[in-house]
């Protein structure tokens, strides 16, 4: 380049730079009328309770008048030795086990038969979908009689085959399974338009250039298909496990923690043992360890796992 054409050259460079100096005054001034609001909403509905809670956990406090009965890590001492407890945190971890290798699968295997333009597919999509849509003390109500051995469904099949009525929900043995069933079905809608969501947005000519070269359909599913779907596999096992540990709406209309608190969650745990008894120093501590649970899996996984998407 002669020193002719960089000095033409330098006029547009300023009028690049001017723009950009607007642009960054513009986001000052986004910064100064949006952040002080949301910053006020999230301390006060976010981070003040956090630390209420944590606080409330050092007491032995039945929400009334002020917390004065200091009792220091008690709460915590009574809540790792409470056998209920371990039970609802094995639940939990029986919940994210049987997502991740049962559920996001199956959705996933849906979602890609699904994906394409066959007829009826958008019907298909409705029907799986739906019960998500339904709340989730809708879906523990209609559940819960779908299993009664009187009047459900269970019911009648037990009679149909000549067997006395069966009640799932009072069986300690099996009772979890039909928890299991509900969030299956609940759920599966949402990770399978996840994964369609994604399925949509690949190159369909790198699928028929692969074709074309004799890959087989596995072979396209495996070496295309699911490296270009990672971003949104890995979004949808985040929700996956974020949902489970905080399962609550559908074991309260469903199960209500029972048979002897069998099918308890920990957030169930905290709702049964902690704000119906009026121990809120001790529900508080129940927060707590569910709120370190979460936010270590939260920053960790996207610090290890979804840190490049």
């Amino acid at each position: 380049m002669t020193v002719a054409t960089y000095a033409e050259a330098q006029p547009a460079a300023t009028a690049y730079t001017e723009p950009a100096r607007r642009m960054t005054l513009n986001g000052w001034a986004i910064v100064v009328v949006f952040l002080p609001p949301a910053l006020l909403l999230f301390t006060v509905f976010v981070f003040l309770p956090i630390a209420e809670a944590g606080w409330y956990g050092f007491f032995n406090w039945n929400g009334y008048g002020r917390p004065e009965k200091f009792i220091g890590l008690k709460n915590y001492g009574y809540l790792f030795s409470n056998p209920t407890f371990t039970r609802s945190l094995i639940n939990n971890g029986i919940i994210i086990v049987f997502s991740l290798v049962i559920q996001l699968p199956l959705a996933l295997a849906v979602a890609v038969m699904i994906a394409g333009r066959l007829v009826g597919a958008v019907w298909f999509r409705m029907i799986f979908f739906l019960p998500y849509v339904l709340a989730d003390v809708a879906a523990g109500v209609i559940w819960h009689f779908m299993f009664d051995g009187d009047y459900g469904l269970a019911g009648a099949i037990t009679t149909a085959l000549g067997a006395p009525p069966y009640f799932l929900l009072a069986d300690k043995t099996w009772a979890f399974s039909a928890v299991l069933i509900v969030v299956l079905w609940k759920y599966f809608g949402f990770h399978m338009m996840l994964y369609i969501a994604g399925l949509q947005g690949i190159d369909p000519a790198l699928l028929e250039a692969a074709e074309m070269d004799g890959a087989s359909p596995f072979q396209r599913f495996w070496h295309i298909t699911l490296p270009l779907l990672g971003p949104m596999l890995r979004l949808s096992v985040f929700f996956s496990v974020i949902g489970a540990l905080q399962l609550f709406d559908i074991i309260v209309p469903l199960t209500g923690g029972g048979p002897f608190e069998s099918t308890n969650t920990m957030v169930s745990f905290l709702y049964y043992f902690g704000l119906t008894r009026m121990r809120i120093g001790f529900s508080s501590a129940v927060g707590v360890v569910l709120f370190i649970i979460c936010v270590t899996f939260a920053f960790g996984y996207q610090r290890l796992v979804m840190r490049d998407d």
